[in-house]
C-alpha cells in the first residue's frame, strides 16, 4: 500500500454501485477504506410517469427535457422502448429542446444520435441549469419534462415552475436504504467511536438516507458532534448544499466533480484540513 496521500487515514464512504473503485482508490492512495453502501437502487416496476411522458413526447406535446443523469437516459429510453421503437423516440426527442445536464447525458443522448441544445457547465447544480435556461431559453410558457434517477429536486422544479414552466416529473428509478444495514451501521458506530478520520461523499441521496438511519437510532447529535474531528470532503456543490441542510460541515470540495478526482484531492489535503481542524478543538 502506498504511504503517500491519506497515508494510513481511515477513510469513509458510502458508495454503492462503484463501492470496489471507491475501495481500490482509497487503498491506492494510502488510506485505510472503509466502505458502506447507503443506498440501493430499485427499478420502478410500473413506471407509470415515464410511459405517460413517451404519449405526450410521441404526440407533440414536450417542447423540453432536461436530462439530469446518463444512466438514467438509458434507462428512459429503455422504458420508452417497451412500448415503441427506438427510432420513434429519437425522432420525437429530436422535436424538443433537449438540456444536459453535463457529459453524462450528452454522452448518452450522442449513443442515439442527438446533440442537446443546451449543455450545462460544471459543476452541474440545478442554479446552473437555470441559469443556462434563463440565458439561452427562456421557459415561460413551455411544457418542460425532468427526468429524474434517484432523489427528486424539489427546488428545480418550483424553480422552472416560478418562471411559467408547465413541468412533468419524469422519475426513471428510486433510491432505497440497502435491504441489510448492517454494514451501514458499523460505518456509522466507527464514525460516532472516533475511528474515522476522512468522510467521502459521492452523491445527496447518501446523506439523506444516513440521516435517516441515525434519526432512528437517535445518534445524530452524536454524528454532528463527531463530524467536527473528521474531514468531510463532498464530490460538489449539490451533495455540499444537502450536508449544510442537516447542520453537516464540508471541509474540502474537488475541483471536478468526479470521484477520482475527489479522492485524490482529498488525500492530498487531508493531513492539513485533519490537524487544523482537531487542533481548533483541542484534541
Amino acid at each position: 500500500m502506498s504511504k503517500s496521500g491519506f497515508n494510513g487515514l481511515t477513510v469513509a464512504a458510502f458508495e454503492s454501485r462503484m463501492a470496489d473503485e471507491m475501495t481500490r482508490l482509497i487503498e491506492r492512495h494510502g488510506g485505510r477504506p472503509l466502505v458502506a453502501p447507503a443506498l440501493r437502487e430499485v427499478p420502478l416496476e410500473d413506471n407509470a410517469e415515464a410511459l405517460r411522458f413517451g404519449e405526450q413526447l410521441l404526440a407533440g406535446q414536450v417542447d423540453m427535457v432536461i436530462l439530469l443523469t446518463g444512466v438514467g437516459t438509458r434507462a428512459l429510453v429503455g422504458v420508452l422502448q417497451t412500448r415503441c421503437p427506438l427510432d420513434t423516440i429519437t425522432a420525437a426527442l429530436s422535436r424538443t429542446c433537449l438540456v444536459a445536464r453535463g457529459p453524462k447525458p450528452m454522452a448518452a443522448l450522442k449513443e442515439l444520435g442527438l446533440t442537446p441544445q443546451i449543455t450545462v457547465p460544471e459543476p452541474n447544480t440545478w442554479r446552473d441549469i437555470l441559469q443556462a435556461l434563463d440565458t439561452r431559453r427562456p421557459v415561460k410558457g413551455l411544457h418542460v419534462a425532468v427526468q429524474e434517477y434517484g432523489v427528486s429536486n424539489a427546488e428545480l422544479l418550483a424553480a422552472l415552475g416560478g418562471r411559467g414552466a408547465r413541468v412533468t416529473r419524469v422519475p426513471v428509478y428510486r433510491w432505497a436504504l440497502p435491504e441489510d444495514t448492517g454494514l451501514l451501521k458499523q460505518a456509522l458506530d466507527a464514525i460516532l467511536a472516533g475511528q474515522v478520520d476522512v468522510l467521502l461523499i459521492t452523491n445527496a441521496a447518501q446523506v439523506d438516507h444516513v440521516m435517516q438511519v441515525l434519526e432512528q437510532d437517535k445518534k445524530t447529535d452524536r454524528f454532528r458532534q463527531a463530524l467536527q474531528r473528521v474531514v468531510t470532503a463532498s464530490i460538489g456543490p449539490t451533495a455540499s448544499e444537502r450536508l449544510r441542510s442537516y447542520g453537516l460541515p464540508v471541509d474540502l470540495e474537488p475541483s471536478h466533480p468526479k470521484m477520482g478526482i475527489l479522492v485524490k484531492e482529498t488525500s492530498e489535503r487531508a493531513h492539513v484540513l485533519l490537524h487544523a481542524k482537531r487542533s481548533r478543538r483541542g484534541d
